[in-house]
């Protein structure tokens, strides 16, 4: 897409997701309607997307040229989804991740609008040859999701999406290969919490205060590469038969359920209480650094 002048793009479910991705593309200059078949919703979103925009605006992270008032002036909110379709070149669906429920959603998407409207959903994990299986014309349709969803502007502050390209200026990651790498350290770091070897808070320190400074600017790949004197080639002679035996020693796939997923969730609420006032500020806390992070990073 060589330009986003006269394109409008319909982003469908204005929860956490949908707003995100209103959010980056109103970013590229792309006009955006966003459509929520609850009473209401989509205008509540509007208003939510204002606040964030507003935030972001005054320390300065708001991508590309528009200002927080110019983003505004992109987006719309519809309760009528053939109005919300009208004239739209690229539908990007964010309702809950419920195979049967995107499925209902595309059907009724593709009877409103031509065939060469590029159809994406939103999904972590769900296989697209499932998510369109239902649709006559499934060669203009991809996967596309934004990493770190839990707020609208963190697509902003992480720009990455996966597992297609798509052209409003998010970085690529294959083959939800995110989430991937993602799982096998939440599901090890689960283990070692459950067999008691370390407690939630020095597992998240492990993290935050270890890994995570390292993997800010590099990843594991780099990682390996530079920490031996003469490279990769060198690391893997010298360390290979050590992380072998490490990963022979990792334990089944947790279940995430029962008297350990107990265990955890009260340790994890005792660091941070689960209720609105304390995730809320805990958020905000995140997205803060986040923004530091962003600026530094630049």
């Amino acid at each position: 897409i060589s330009s986003s002048e006269a394109k409008t793009i319909t982003v469908i479910g204005s929860g956490l997701i949908g707003c995100s991705w209103a959010m980056v593309f109103m970013s590229g200059g792309y006009r955006v309607k966003i459509y929520d078949n609850q009473p209401g919703q989509a205008a509540r979103a509007f208003q939510e997307v204002r606040k964030q925009l507003e935030e972001l605006q005054e320390p300065h992270m708001l991508r590309g040229q528009l200002s927080a008032s110019e983003h505004l002036a992109l987006l719309s909110s519809h309760g009528d989804l053939p109005q919300a379709l009208a004239g739209a070149f690229f539908i990007q669906e964010s309702v809950f991740e419920e195979i049967e429920d995107k499925q209902s959603v595309f059907q009724v998407v593709e009877s409103h609008v031509g065939e060469g409207v590029i159809l994406s959903s939103s999904t972590s994990c769900l296989l697209p040859s499932n998510v369109f299986s239902r649709l006559q014309n499934r060669k203009r349709c991809i996967i596309s999701h934004p990493v770190s969803t839990a707020l609208p502007q963190t697509p902003r502050l992480c720009p990455i999406c996966h597992p297609n390209p798509i052209p409003f200026g998010q970085s690529l990651a294959h083959g939800y290969s995110l989430n991937r790498v993602q799982y096998a350290i939440i599901a090890e770091s689960w283990r070692l919490v459950k067999d008691g070897v370390i407690s939630v808070k020095d597992i998240d320190l492990v993290m935050s205060e270890g890994l995570g400074m390292r993997y800010t600017f590099i990843g594991p790949m780099e990682t390996m590469h530079l920490n031996a004197p003469e490279g990769l080639e060198d690391y893997l002679q010298r360390y290979r038969e050590g992380m072998r035996s490490v990963l022979t020693a990792f334990g089944p796939v947790p279940e995430f359920s029962g008297e350990a997923a107990e265990g955890i969730n009260k340790e994890m609420c005792e660091l941070i209480p689960a209720d609105p006032q304390h995730l809320s500020a805990r958020r905000e806390r995140r997205d803060q650094l986040l923004m530091g992070l962003a600026k530094l990073k630049k």
